[in-house]
């Protein structure tokens, strides 16, 4: 017995390898807004062709491309003027262009859609491939790239990047950053054909900015209000050392014989990789060490000034200077309670050993 669901099955089914349907895979739109599939379609078969002249229609199936017991999967037929889904065919379906644009969508909307073409006597649904509708209250969150490393003294360019479903509405993108920039904006075409903005914005980091956060906003018009999403990512500044100091102990004088220790600390990305000691004495300067701490037994030989360099791959970065002053201890008066103990000090000369003491 042949039933009217049967025919319309037959007729689902009856040439759906003759169409193919290129779209994207997949769409994320925010509730409220409009969203545009890109969508063409070719007739693979030299022998079944289409009479462009005569009118063709333009079917978006729902879940399932087999609606001949569920003709409500049959969400838009751009011959009806009534249809489930607000929507128009933008594109030329004489060019095989089924690009097609939906209004004011809600979460509802969310599934797989089928594209389907009608023409008299041709009828094929493309049932292998299908588009992904995600709709959601809030936007997707743009997307933020950076173009090569982020370098000190450098210019670098960073990319935001933030889909645009609705191409007459596209987002707003705007930059927060810890210093001044420039930026441009532009709407583009993926190569899947959805469209998205991207804005690129271009600075010279310094080391101040290392761990500083940024943040790419998108603003998404939504009928007479805004939809808001946004990206925060941390900074990652390469620099060569930066205050680099040098730091002794004990910092007052000492005696012949005691130890004292040096220590360099620096800040820098990546991290210092080798540290040296210099010694200046006599107006002389001498490397006398590498690490990041020194330690020495004083000798007479010890005095003087001392810096340390701290180096990586960007650089090098230079110290303050550190002064070691040693004490002589000299009993020429021939009573030690009259002696006199003498710290000698100065920026080169830190030894004296002839000492007098006073008229007892």
């Amino acid at each position: 017995e042949t039933t009217i669901s049967s025919i319309l099955n037959n007729i689902t089914t009856r040439g759906e390898k003759d169409l193919i349907a290129t779209m994207p895979d997949g769409l994320d739109v925010v509730t409220g807004s409009c969203m545009q599939i890109p969508c063409s379609f070719d007739i693979p078969d030299p022998q079944k062709t289409f009479n462009s002249a005569i009118l063709l229609s333009g079917l978006w199936i729902k879940e399932n491309p087999n609606f001949g017991e569920r003709p409500d999967r049959v969400i838009f037929n751009s011959s009806e003027m009534f249809n489930r889904y607000q929507g128009k065919i933008t594109g030329n379906m004489s060019q095989k262009n089924c690009t097609t644009v939906f209004f004011n969508v809600t979460t509802s909307y969310s599934d797989i859609y089928f594209f389907r073409i009608e023409s008299q006597p041709y009828r094929a649904t493309d049932t292998e491939k299908s588009v992904k509708i995600v709709v959601s209250d809030l936007p997707s969150s743009p997307i933020i790239t950076v173009s090569g490393e982020v370098k000190e003294r450098t210019p670098v360019s960073l990319n935001c990047s933030a889909v645009a479903p609705c191409p007459e509405h596209p987002p707003e993108l705007t930059w927060t950053l810890p210093t001044q920039f420039t930026s441009k904006n532009q709407l583009q075409e993926n190569p899947d054909r959805t469209n998205s903005v991207l804005s690129t914005v271009t600075f010279t980091p310094s080391y101040l900015h290392h761990e500083k956060n940024i943040t790419c906003t998108a603003v998404y018009p939504v009928g007479t209000s805004n939809k808001t999403a946004e990206h925060n990512m941390m900074l990652n500044v390469s620099f060569s050392p930066k205050d680099t100091l040098a730091s002794i102990s004990p910092d007052d004088s000492v005696s012949v014989g005691s130890c004292v220790n040096l220590t360099c600390s620096s800040t820098a990305n990546p991290p210092v990789t080798n540290f040296t000691w210099f010694q200046i004495s006599g107006g002389k300067t001498t490397q006398v060490a590498s690490g990041q701490s020194y330690t020495l037994n004083v000798t007479a030989g010890d005095g003087g000034l001392y810096y340390c360099e701290g180096r990586n791959s960007h650089g090098c970065g230079k110290s303050n200077e550190v002064q070691l002053i040693y004490n002589i201890y000299s009993k020429v008066c021939g009573h030690p309670f009259k002696c006199v103990d003498s710290a000698i000090k100065s920026s080169h000369v830190l030894f004296q050993e002839n000492i007098t003491c006073p008229n007892a």
